[in-house]
């Protein structure tokens, strides 16, 4: 998530979760234990799309057997994130990776566009262009030994819910698909229910969190009508200006001494008039998940301040549900934020300070689910 701050007031112009420092660490697991110790094959690969126009570093972890294997292909959420999905000094990718190998799985997990081994540029692709890496991950995985080409599954964190779910409508090679704290509401109510979750949960004053949630719903509603039009930047101008003199009036009334509320304009409008958000506010999962008829698992934490659990997983039942998928599961799991850590607060701040990577329940129900369908039993 893209987050600027002004001294008092947070505003979150993004979705999920991007953080400055990715650090990159390979040929190890979440243990920290090195590649030669591990109990699987762990290869550090690369591979390009097919027009060869990106360059995808990547980790390919297969069970030291001879077997096709069932394999995962793991899909980050928004933001640069390297093949570990390093968050707040958290290596959730890794984590699951391990996991799972364990258990008799393959799992590929590759570096975003622009990180690590990985080439193109992040800051100018959409949730569409991610949709068709993971083709291009699809394609390669499919054609390395030990891996069943017909038994290929994604798992998808946050925005790689959605992706996941474009690429499980648009092709016929994956054999199920799992969504963790996934994305199945349209991009502009996903915005207003994110920002207004997070600044509801601060420590705010009243009147700044009504501001900031009154300033927030006008912008995105007006990025989401001229997401296509080359006027954009200037009617968000125009929006923000308007709203700026009602609030002025407004401040007055409060016999507040010193106004700390800040909109970040200037950023707000550059980053909405990019490619990414433009695609993002009119995303909407009931042109996919609609034509979705394999196995597909549906977890969130009920503490998710960055994806609303019971409003994404509500439309994942509904929208599986319209597709006549006879194999979905649905799970809310207590106690859990965004990077499915057990948390006391649930607050974006608390991640770093939480030990946990990623909630053991949760592993075990991917893995046992992921099993319980293989196609080869």
């Amino acid at each position: 998530m893209k987050i600027i701050l002004s001294t008092r007031i947070l505003v979150v112009v993004c979705f999920a979760l991007a953080f400055n420092a990715i650090n990159q660490v390979k040929a190890q697991n979440a243990s920290g234990e090195k590649a030669t110790s591990l109990p699987y094959i762990s290869k550090d690969i690369q591979f390009s799309n097919e027009d060869n126009s990106i360059k995808f570093g990547a980790t390919l972890t297969i069970p030291d057997t001879l077997n096709n294997h069932q394999a995962v292909i793991l899909v980050s959420g928004t933001g640069e994130q390297d093949r570990d999905g390093t968050m707040a000094g958290h290596k959730m990718f890794a984590a699951i990776a391990d996991n799972l190998t364990r258990r008799g799985i393959a799992v590929l997990r590759v570096d975003d566009r622009g990180v690590g081994q990985t080439t193109g540029v992040y800051e100018t692709s959409t949730t569409g262009d991610f949709a068709k890496d993971v083709m291009a991950f699809i394609r390669f995985l499919k054609s390395q030994k030990g891996i069943d080409p017909k038994d290929i599954g994604l798992i998808g964190h946050s925005e790689g819910g959605a992706v996941i779910s474009i690429v499980t409508a648009q092709s016929n090679d994956v054999a199920f698909m799992i969504s963790i704290a996934g994305l199945a509401t349209d991009g502009l109510t996903a915005l207003k229910k994110q920002n207004r979750d997070i600044v509801d949960a601060s420590s705010l004053p009243s009147y700044d969190k009504g501001r900031s949630n009154d300033i927030n719903e006008l912008m995105f509603n007006t990025a989401y009508a001229y997401a296509n039009s080359d006027s954009m930047e200037a009617k968000l101008n125009e929006t923000y200006n308007k709203w700026k003199i009602k609030d002025d009036a407004y401040f007055k009334t409060l016999n507040v001494k010193f106004d700390h509320f800040r909109f970040p304009i200037y950023s707000y409008v550059k980053f909405a008039s990019g490619p990414w958000y433009r695609y993002f506010i009119q995303y909407d999962p009931a042109k996919y998940l609609t034509k979705v008829k394999v196995p597909v698992l549906a977890i969130n934490g009920d503490r998710d301040l960055m994806v609303a659990c019971n409003e994404n997983l509500e439309n994942f039942r509904k929208y599986l549900t319209e597709a006549g998928n006879q194999d979905f599961k649905i799970v809310s799991v207590p106690g859990l934020n965004h990077l499915f850590q057990h948390c006391k607060l649930c607050t974006r701040e608390e991640y770093e300070s939480l030990n946990e990577t990623f909630a053991p329940e949760v592993l075990d129900l991917m893995g046992n689910w992921i099993l319980s369908h293989k196609r080869n039993k």
